[in-house]
C-alpha cells in the first residue's frame, strides 16, 4: 500500500469509526463485530435501506443493494476499510430500496444474490422487464426518482430456496429463507458464530411495517423461527440496530395489532366501522411503549391487510377530503412497493 493512500484510508476510518460498536447514526458505519459492519441508511431525506457488509478473507457480501443513490453511498465507505473487492450483494426482498441498486453493485462487481421468491416477485411486478406489457413498479419509481432513472432494473442472478452458505473459514454468512413476512421472497442473512442477523424488512426498527405485499399471520409465524436462532445484535432494514428485543417487539407489535382487530372481528363489526376505529386502536398500542415506535403512516394499510387476512371485506375508499397525504419526505419508501395506499401521517 502507497504511504500516501494509506494516510488518506487511515483518516477514512477515523471519521467511519469514530465510534466503534457504538449506537449506529443515520450514514455513519458501525462496527459490530470483526469484519461485519451496518449502515444505518438516510431514510427520511433520501428513501434508503441500512445496509451491512462482511468483509470475508478474499472479497465482501453486502447485505441490501438500496436504491442506486444508497448503492453509491455506501460503496466508498466499503472500499474506504478493504481493498477486498465487493463480490456479492444479497437483496433481501425486491422493494426498490433494497434492489434497484442492483445494477451499480453489478458494475462494481458484485454477483446479485437473493431468495427464489424476490424473482419471482420481481417478475410478478416488474411488469415492463419482464414481458408483461405495461409499466411496472421500476417505472413507476423512476417518475420521482432521478437515481433510478439513469440507472436500470437487475434481476438477482443466483438464487437459493431455503439456504445458502457463504464461508471462508474465519467467517460464516448463512442466507435463509424461513417464510412469507413482509413479502413471499424475504430473506435473512445470519452469522452463527457473531449470533448477528440482518433481517431486512421483515424485521424494522420504527414505523416502517409495509404489508402491501407480505402476510401479517404469517409474518409473525416467520419471526418466531428468526427468535429461535437467539440473535445477540439485531440489523434491521430501517431504524437502528438493536439486540434481540428488536424483533421481539417487532413480532409484539403486530400481536397487538392482531389482537385489537381480532377483537372487532368477533364483535360482527364491518370494514368500515373497523377502518374507523383506527385511532382507537393506535391509541391502545401507544400505551404499550415497547411497541409505540411502530405506530405511524401505514397504521390504516397495517390494520386493512390485518382485516382481509382473517377474510373481512377491504376498506372503503376515503374520500379525497378525509384522506391525508403521506408526509415522509422520502416518498420513495413506498417506490418500488406500486402502492395507491394514502395512509395518515405519522405519529407524533
Amino acid at each position: 500500500m502507497k504511504p500516501l493512500f494509506r494516510s488518506a484510508r487511515c483518516l477514512a476510518l477515523a471519521t467511519l469509526l469514530a465510534a466503534p460498536f457504538a449506537r449506529a447514526e443515520v450514514n455513519v458505519v458501525e462496527k459490530v463485530a470483526t469484519d461485519v459492519y451496518f449502515h444505518e441508511g438516510d431514510i427520511g431525506r433520501h428513501g434508503h435501506c441500512n445496509n451491512g457488509w462482511i468483509v470475508f478473507n478474499d472479497y465482501v457480501l453486502v447485505i441490501d443493494a438500496n436504491f442506486p443513490s444508497g448503492a453509491q453511498v455506501i460503496l466508498p465507505k466499503i472500499k474506504a476499510l478493504t481493498d477486498k473487492p465487493i463480490k456479492f450483494a444479497f437483496d433481501t426482498h425486491h422493494h426498490g430500496d433494497h434492489a434497484y441498486g442492483n445494477q451499480v453493485m453489478h458494475e462494481a462487481g458484485a454477483t446479485i444474490v437473493g431468495h427464489a421468491g424476490v424473482l419471482a416477485e420481481m417478475k410478478k411486478y416488474e411488469t415492463n422487464l419482464f414481458g408483461g406489457g405495461k409499466p411496472g413498479r421500476w417505472e413507476d419509481a423512476a417518475k420521482g426518482r432521478k437515481d433510478v432513472a439513469a440507472s436500470k432494473l437487475r434481476p438477482p442472478s443466483l438464487l437459493f430456496e431455503q439456504k445458502m452458505a457463504f464461508d471462508d473459514g474465519t467467517h460464516r454468512v448463512e442466507l435463509l429463507h424461513f417464510g412469507v413476512a413482509h413479502t413471499h421472497g424475504d430473506g435473512w442473512a445470519w452469522l452463527p458464530k457473531e449470533r448477528i442477523v440482518f433481517t431486512g424488512d421483515a424485521c424494522v426498527n420504527g414505523p416502517y411495517n409495509y404489508t402491501g405485499d407480505g402476510n401479517i399471520h404469517e409474518w409473525i409465524k416467520t419471526l418466531d423461527k428468526v427468535i429461535a436462532l437467539k440473535p445477540l445484535k439485531v440489523c434491521p432494514a430501517h431504524g437502528p440496530s438493536g439486540g434481540p428485543e428488536v424483533l421481539v417487539n417487532q413480532q409484539l407489535y403486530f400481536k397487538s395489532l392482531i389482537a385489537e382487530v381480532r377483537k372487532l372481528k368477533d364483535a360482527g363489526k364491518t370494514a368500515a366501522e373497523v377502518q374507523a376505529a383506527a385511532e382507537t386502536i393506535k391509541a391502545t398500542l401507544r400505551k404499550d411503549e415497547r411497541i409505540a415506535i411502530y405506530i405511524g403512516q401505514f397504521i390504516d394499510m397495517q390494520l386493512q391487510s390485518a382485516w382481509t387476512e382473517m377474510g373481512g371485506e377491504r376498506f372503503p375508499a376515503k374520500k379525497q377530503a378525509q384522506a391525508e397525504p403521506v408526509k415522509l419526505k422520502a416518498s420513495a419508501l413506498l417506490a418500488g412497493t406500486g402502492s395507491q395506499f394514502t395512509a395518515p401521517a405519522a405519529a407524533k
